[in-house]
């Protein structure tokens, strides 16, 4: 495999037949971070986070003055829009992956997505997902991690996804007047810990990093008052987070050994900026950009570079990703990473030459592969081993969607000829003879297509 294959696949989202080979692929990876353009023409038409954050808060007002028998009518007109949203945030996220001329920072986009990964299948996130790759993501990807994890925590698809809108701290006003209405009964409350947990265990830290059931109760309580917009004035600025004090659990918190004095919303922001810097932090993200760029079980030496430049440079990604550019391990010869679903699917559209897809069919061609775009079975995301893709199953779906697409190709394209460009020095003489010997150009190219070779990045 040749450095130029190893960025176009390994650290791009692969080849099209167009694409002129970077002379210098190390350099051609970095120029990236400049060329980089956070909102692309796929994505300008999409509503953005506030209107979609002002449409909740309407439904939301309009649930509670409209008669009982009404409420469930005003929800599905909700949901409705929200599906249509989200069918036009898949397109663009799918036009963005083929047409970019940055395919090294798209891919760190959906890595950093997958990162922090919310789900439609809470149906109130269905029409904020894509808005929170455009909005919480996407501005972020070549910043510092601290404001990353602050805005993709405080975006209202994550707030809704793990329950924290409604968070109430059981001291707080709101708590103790829940309480009175329970018979007068002390303490109770709403509070809820799946943000302050998936923070600590996904986000940050990691798991068996040192925190306890403690902290992240003590986080979640600092959490609360965090929700979504509210009830603003028509003529207010739109928002996208508010914070309420009168949710808000009073007093000190202590998390990880250090205290956090009172302070309303500045409470968790304190918490928050602490656990970005934290060295578990450093090592859990170094761990994971290994693991998604270069190996399953990245190597030790790796991962120790990586998580000494997040730490020297306090977070700063672009850094992380420069030591990831220039690491000798990133550029071994071997199999490489076995491709996700998406992966798979959107070097196949680029080395078909495709620009864009229907909203539904990339929607349909990810259900029928196991990897729903936006839809993950857990905030924890997508599985990125070769264990979480390579069933039999798994990949006889993939052999049947090349058929599909080389059979909509016909013999418009020659896989012979395409082969060598889009895999430049990694065709096997296997795979070479299987293409020399098909009986029709549809056979050859789905046959390319379910290489091994191709399924490997």
């Amino acid at each position: 495999m040749t450095p130029e294959s190893i960025a176009l696949n390994r650290f791009g989202l692969g080849v099209q037949p167009a694409d002129a080979l970077p002379r210098d692929a190390r350099r051609w990876l970095l120029a990236q971070l400049d060329g980089y353009e956070a909102v692309p023409a796929p994505w300008k038409a999409l509503p953005r986070t506030p209107a979609l954050a002002a449409a909740w808060a309407a439904q939301q007002r309009a649930v509670r003055a409209a008669p009982e028998d009404q409420r469930s009518g005003i929800r599905e007109a909700y949901l409705r829009s929200g599906r249509q949203a989200y069918q036009a945030a898949v397109g663009a996220r799918a036009a963005s992956a083929l047409q970019s001329a940055t395919p090294f920072v798209e891919r760190l986009v959906h890595f950093w997505a997958n990162h922090f990964a919310v789900s439609v299948d809470k149906l109130l996130v269905i029409g904020l997902a894509g808005a929170f790759e455009l909005d919480a993501i996407r501005p972020h990807v070549l910043g510092r991690f601290e404001d990353l994890l602050l805005a993709a925590v405080r975006h209202p698809a994550m707030l809704l996804y793990l329950d924290q809108a409604r968070s109430t701290g059981p001291n707080s006003p709101a708590g103790r007047r829940a309480a009175m209405r329970r018979d007068g009964q002390a303490g109770g409350g709403g509070l809820n810990e799946n943000l302050a947990r998936e923070i600590l265990e996904l986000h940050t830290l990691g798991v068996r990093s040192g925190y306890s059931q403690a902290d992240v109760t003590e986080l979640a309580r600092a959490l609360t008052g965090w929700t979504l917009p509210g009830d603003e004035p028509a003529d207010a600025t739109p928002a996208t987070f508010r914070f309420v004090a009168g949710l808000h659990e009073p007093g000190d918190r202590t998390v990880l050994g250090r205290s956090y004095a009172s302070g309303g919303e500045e409470q968790a922001r304190a918490v928050l900026r602490e656990l970005a810097q934290a060295p578990a932090t450093a090592t859990h993200i170094a761990t994971k950009l290994a693991r998604h760029f270069v190996a399953d079980d990245p190597p030790a030496s790796l991962v120790r570079r990586l998580a000494d430049s997040f730490a020297r440079s306090g977070g700063d990604l672009p850094s992380l990703y420069r030591e990831l550019v220039m690491a000798p391990e990133a550029w071994a010869p071997g199999p490489g990473k076995f491709k996700s679903p998406w992966e798979w699917t959107v070097s196949a559209m680029r080395a078909l030459g495709r620009r864009e897809l229907p909203p539904t069919q990339v929607a349909n061609f990810m259900n029928q592969l196991g990897q729903p775009v936006w839809r993950p079975g857990s905030p924890a995301g997508w599985g990125d081993t070769a264990s979480a893709w390579a069933a039999p199953d798994a990949l006889l779906r993939r052999v049947e969607l090349a058929q599909r697409l080389a059979a909509q190709s016909g013999a418009g394209v020659d896989a012979r000829t395409l082969a060598p460009r889009i895999l430049p020095g990694a065709l096997g003489e296997r795979t070479r003879t299987a293409l020399a010997r098909a009986e029709s150009p549809a056979t050859a190219l789905a046959l390319l297509l379910a290489s091994p070779e191709f399924l490997r990045r």
